[in-house]
C-alpha cells in the first residue's frame, strides 16, 4: 500500500530535534534546536493556524465559503492559507510594512489578498494592521477574524501538539525551553504543557529591544514600545494569548544580535532559519552562560531563512542598516560600566547607586538628591525597579501645592529602559533619543545607571 498523507495538513508537526555543536561549544549546557521551519508552511505557525481553523469550524464561526482575515507578520498567514487552500476558504491578510517582500509574495502565491499598513503607529490607530484587520473582517461576507493575539486556539495548538511532541522527543529530560515570544501562543501553550509534566522546567522568553515584554516582566509596568527591525517576535501591546504565569525568565536581545546569530546558524550549523530563531538562540546562549551548569535546553526555531534573503542574508541591506560594522561595535554595557567604575576610582568620585522606594516621602527624595547632587533616582518596590523619579517631577509636585510629607508613589514614571551588561553599548543611544533613563540590571539586581554623559564619555574615548 502506498504510504502517503491524505493532504498537506496531515504533515504539520513531528518536526525534528537537532543538537547544537559549534555555536554551543564552550557551554556546560546542551542546546537543541526544534526545527519548526520544516513544517509544510515553513514555520511554527502552521500548528496554531490549523487549530484556529478547526476550532472556528466546530464553533460555527467559520462556515463554508467564508473568508479568513488576519493581522500577521506573515507566518500565521501562510499557515492559515494552507488550511484555506485545502478547505476552500478565501483569505485576506494585513501586514506591517517592515516585513520582508518574500513573505508578502508567499501569501499572494496562495491567492490571498494582502494589505500592507504602517508599522510606526499605535495598535489602536485606525491605520494599524490590527485595526485594519478587524475592519476588513466586519466588512467581508462570511468574514472570520482569526485573531491570533487573543484567540485561545493559538496556545491550545501548541499545548495539544508541540508540547507532547517535545516531551516525547526529550524523554522528559528537559530543563529549559527558549522561545522568541510574539503573540505568546507558542510559549504559553508549551509552558502550560511542560510545567504540567514537570514544574521545574524553566520557560524562557526572548524579547527584542524595542518590544515591551522584557520591561513588563521585570517591572510589572507598561512601558513605551519602539520600533525594531527583526521580524516575527516582540510586541507593542500585551496579547491575551501571552500568559506570563508560565514564564520564568525573559532575556533581551537586539537587532544586531538576532541577525548575526541567524547568519552564523546557517554557516556554522547548516540551520536554515530566520531572524527570530537567531534571536532565540542568542537569548539561549545568554541564559546558558548565566546558569553555567549542565542542563538540556531546547530552542524553538520558528521559520525559514528563505523569507529573509532580501534582508538578513543581503550584505547591502545589512550594511545600510548598520549591521556589518567594525569590531568595536560589539562593546557591551558591561564594558561601559567597567570604564565608568575605573574613572570614578581614578577621580575618587563616589560610584554608589542611590535609589528611592515606593512609600518614601517626597522630602526624603529631595534630601537624597541634594546630598549626592543627583537629579533622578530609580524607584524600587520589594527590590525590583518599577520606575524613575526625577527632580522635575518633584518640583512640579511642590509648585502644585504638593507636600513634602506625601509619598512619591504618584510621581513615579515608567520612562526608563532596562538593559543587561551583555547588551551592546550601541543600543543605549536609541534610548536616550527617546528621552529614557537607562538602568542596568543583572540577574534581577540593579547594578548601575547610565547617564548621557557616561555614554558620551565612553564613545568619545573610542574615537
Amino acid at each position: 500500500m502506498i504510504k502517503a498523507a491524505n493532504n498537506i495538513l496531515e504533515l504539520i508537526g513531528n518536526t525534528p530535534l537537532v543538537k547544537s555543536h559549534r555555536i554551543a561549544a564552550g557551554l556546560k549546557a546542551n542546546i537543541y534546536y526544534k526545527l519548526e521551519y520544516l513544517n509544510p508552511g515553513g514555520s511554527v505557525k502552521d500548528r496554531p493556524a490549523l487549530q484556529i481553523v478547526k476550532d472556528a469550524e466546530e464553533s460555527g464561526a467559520l462556515r463554508p465559503g467564508g473568508t479568513i482575515v488576519e493581522a500577521t507578520s506573515g507566518n500565521t498567514g501562510i499557515g492559515l492559507a494552507l488550511a484555506a487552500a485545502i478547505k476552500g476558504y478565501q483569505c485576506i491578510f494585513v501586514m506591517p510594512d517592515k516585513m520582508a517582500a518574500e513573505k508578502i509574495e508567499a501569501l499572494r502565491a496562495f491567492g490571498a489578498r494582502v494589505v500592507v499598513c504602517p508599522t510606526a503607529v499605535e495598535p489602536e490607530d485606525p491605520r494599524s494592521y490590527y485595526s485594519v484587520a478587524r475592519r476588513l473582517a466586519e466588512e467581508s461576507p462570511g468574514g472570520f477574524l482569526a485573531n491570533q493575539y487573543h484567540n485561545p486556539s493559538n496556545p491550545r495548538g501548541h499545548y495539544l501538539s508541540t508540547g507532547p511532541e517535545l516531551w516525547e522527543q526529550t524523554e522528559g529530560k528537559l530543563d529549559a525551553i527558549v522561545v522568541a515570544a510574539g503573540t505568546g501562543g507558542t510559549i504559553t501553550g508549551l509552558g502550560r504543557y511542560l510545567k504540567e509534566q514537570n514544574p521545574d522546567v524553566q520557560v524562557v522568553a526572548v524579547d527584542p529591544v524595542g518590544s515591551l515584554y522584557y520591561d513588563y516582566f521585570k517591572t510589572g509596568k507598561m512601558t513605551e514600545a519602539n520600533t525594531y527591525l527583526v521580524e516575527g517576535f516582540g510586541e507593542d501591546f500585551l496579547p491575551s494569548t501571552m500568559d506570563f504565569s508560565v514564564v520564568d525568565e525573559v532575556v533581551r536581545v537586539d537587532d544586531a544580535e538576532c541577525f548575526s546569530m541567524t547568519r552564523r546558524l546557517v554557516r556554522e550549523e547548516g540551520i536554515f532559519t530566520g531572524g527570530s530563531a537567531g534571536g532565540a538562540v542568542a537569548g539561549a546562549i545568554k541564559y546558558a552562560e548565566r546558569m553555567d551548569r549542565e542542563m538540556n535546553i531546547v530552542v524553538i526555531m520558528p521559520d525559514s531563512a528563505s523569507r529573509y534573503l532580501s534582508k538578513i542574508f543581503n550584505d547591502d541591506w545589512m550594511r545600510e542598516n548598520g549591521f556589518l560594522q567594525k569590531d568595536s561595535d560589539s562593546d557591551t554595557v558591561g564594558d561601559l560600566l567597567a570604564q565608568k567604575a575605573k574613572s570614578a576610582k581614578a577621580s575618587r568620585a563616589g560610584a554608589d547607586i542611590y535609589t528611592a522606594s515606593i512609600g518614601d516621602k517626597v522630602s526624603q527624595v529631595v534630601e537624597l538628591m541634594k546630598s549626592h547632587d543627583i537629579s533622578q533616582l530609580p524607584v524600587l518596590d520589594a527590590g525590583r525597579v518599577i520606575g524613575i523619579i526625577n527632580e522635575t517631577d518633584v518640583l512640579d509636585h511642590l509648585l502644585g501645592d504638593g507636600s513634602g510629607d506625601e509619598v512619591i508613589d504618584t510621581l513615579v514614571e515608567a520612562r526608563f529602559a532596562i538593559v543587561e551588561p551583555t547588551n551592546r553599548v550601541k543600543i543605549i543611544g536609541q534610548f536616550f533619543k527617546q528621552n529614557k533613563v537607562v538602568i542596568v540590571v543583572d540577574d534581577d539586581q540593579l547594578v548601575g545607571i547610565i547617564t548621557k554623559i557616561d555614554f558620551i564619555d565612553y564613545v568619545s574615548r573610542k574615537l
